[in-house]
């Protein structure tokens, strides 16, 4: 089951979208999904969804429908516009980033006023303290769903939002757990203050990100944190999302399937015994 709710934060009311599991068998663990830069879209929502089915309470908090609906240049429509636009004017995520940064090299590609105008506004809202305010009183929310009140609550995020679920288990100490889709890892500075296992999912060929990972790791290690961030060899960033052309079905398979052992063991007692 899922809809659409709103809850408050000290930027103002935030829309956010919820999916729980078909029945209701008790108090059910939560877990926060936090979008890549193109917001809660058709991928975050069937992320959330997923969770649901694998009997989670999640919570996808639209980071851009804060304090009223989103912004025209970034509705819905005019966002999938600019994913199909830019999905069929890359191959690479180095085209990507380009294209991401500059005008005129969208432009060059055949972009529309419109899909460049919303561009423009996607990367100018990616204001990760502002964003951060907002993900603690999603957590919140999440925590005071009906179905979710007393359990614990995990946070993955993906690009953008995986940034987020780092920050928010940086500051967060009651947090039960983070997972981080290709995020780019927190100060080192930050991270003794973690309180939760982490796990990180990132591919090979995603420099940015990648290169924050050894300080990440040694920082983890040094905290005494349980951890783990895998690695996966020839992929690129976001292979887990199904809409990009640099899906990668293998990792995304492992990565997603780690991620779900990992909740499992994290959120809930085991469910039973295994027999010899």
């Amino acid at each position: 089951m899922s809809d659409w709710i709103e809850f408050d934060s000290p930027h103002g009311v935030v829309s956010g979208y919820l999916a729980t599991p078909r029945r209701d068998a008790g108090p059910t663990p939560g877990v926060l999904v936090l979008q890549e830069l193109w917001g809660v879209d058709t991928h975050i929502t069937e992320v959330a969804d997923r969770f649901a089915s694998a009997g989670y309470v999640a919570l996808a908090p639209d980071l851009y429908a804060v304090g009223g609906p989103r912004a025209a240049a970034i509705s819905p429509s005019r966002v999938e516009e600019a994913e199909e636009f830019l999905n069929g004017a890359t191959g690479q995520f180095g085209a990507l980033l380009s294209l991401l940064v500059s005008s005129r090299r969208r432009q060059q590609a055949g972009a529309s006023a419109e899909v460049d105008e919303t561009v423009e506004v996607l990367v100018a809202t990616a204001n990760l303290t502002r964003h951060g305010v907002v993900v603690h009183a999603a957590y919140e929310a999440l925590r005071a769903q009906p179905r979710c009140a007393g359990m614990p609550v995990a946070a993955v995020g993906f690009c953008m939002g995986g940034a987020l679920a780092a920050g928010l288990a940086c500051d967060e100490p009651a947090l039960a757990a983070a997972v981080i889709y290709y995020g780019n890892s927190p100060a080192p500075e930050r991270v003794a203050s973690i309180r939760c296992p982490v796990r990180g999912f990132d591919g090979s060929d995603d420099p940015k990100v990648v290169e924050g990972l050894p300080d990440f790791e040694a920082a983890l290690t040094e905290a005494g944190i349980d951890h783990e961030l895998r690695v996966y060899p020839g992929t690129l960033h976001a292979f887990a999302n199904d809409t990009r052309p640099w899906y990668s079905p293998g990792p995304a398979r492992d990565a997603w399937s780690r991620t779900l052992a990992f909740l499992a063991n994290t959120l809930t007692p085991p469910p039973s015994t295994v027999l010899s």
